[in-house]
């Protein structure tokens, strides 16, 4: 298995996460994606992905994009350590959680977005920040409110042991972190957090783990 990472790739975080949580070995592949204007968006790695994005998995010659289908691919054909519930009420409340932060939040601060809006828009890094803040903050304030709530919420994001929510909850936190974003209104998000770092799938992922890290 090939994996096409970057360090500070909020996907390719949560696909490390499954990884580990899965003790599957697999061979990174860096894709810098600042390094002469993006390794991304050489015609060598548009081959691999022509979506031109983080993270790519390749296995038996075939080529998966897009970070929650991996993962589901990855719990589907090892499926020891499942990161989805086995009820259908489990998986589309899991699968609710991991898609606010994939889907709702991280995509309105990703890379392409930010330079979009520093280039062609001509926001000021102070601007800039404050679309980063106000979008990260709205996004986590949706994910406290459901966690807080539902009765299912455990240790973890659903129940006691880590599922995909917990591999998307990770990443956006440390993004959240890593943009100055002030986390004490979300202590159910912090809280579940704690619970993850702690453990060593989620540790080895971390950014400052990785080979290409700077």
């Amino acid at each position: 298995m090939k994996f096409y990472t970057y360090f500070r790739s909020s996907a390719s975080y949560r696909v490390r996460i499954a990884l580990n949580l899965k003790g599957l070995d697999y061979e990174a592949v860096p894709v810098h994606l600042l390094r002469n204007g993006g390794e991304q968006l050489t015609d060598a790695y548009r081959a691999v992905n022509p979506s031109a994005l983080l993270p790519a998995l390749e296995e038996d010659g075939v080529v998966l994009s897009q970070s929650l289908a991996i993962i589901e691919y990855l719990d589907e054909t090892r499926p020891s350590q499942p990161l989805l519930p086995a009820d259908p009420l489990g998986r589309a409340r899991v699968r609710a959680l991991a898609q606010t932060v994939a889907c709702d939040t991280h995509p309105l601060s990703n890379l392409r977005v930010l330079k979009y809006l520093r280039g062609p828009l001509g926001l000021s890094e102070e601007l800039k920040q404050q679309w980063i803040s106000h979008w990260i903050s709205e996004g986590m304030a949706m994910l406290e409110a459901h966690l807080a709530r539902d009765a299912q919420t455990g240790r973890f994001c659903h129940g006691d042991t880590p599922t995909v929510a917990d591999c998307c909850l990770v990443p956006q936190v440390f993004n959240a972190q890593r943009f100055g974003v002030d986390m004490t209104a979300y202590p159910t998000v912090m809280r579940i957090h704690a619970n993850c770092a702690a453990l060593p799938a989620f540790i080895q992922a971390h950014p400052a783990q990785q080979p290409d890290a700077e």
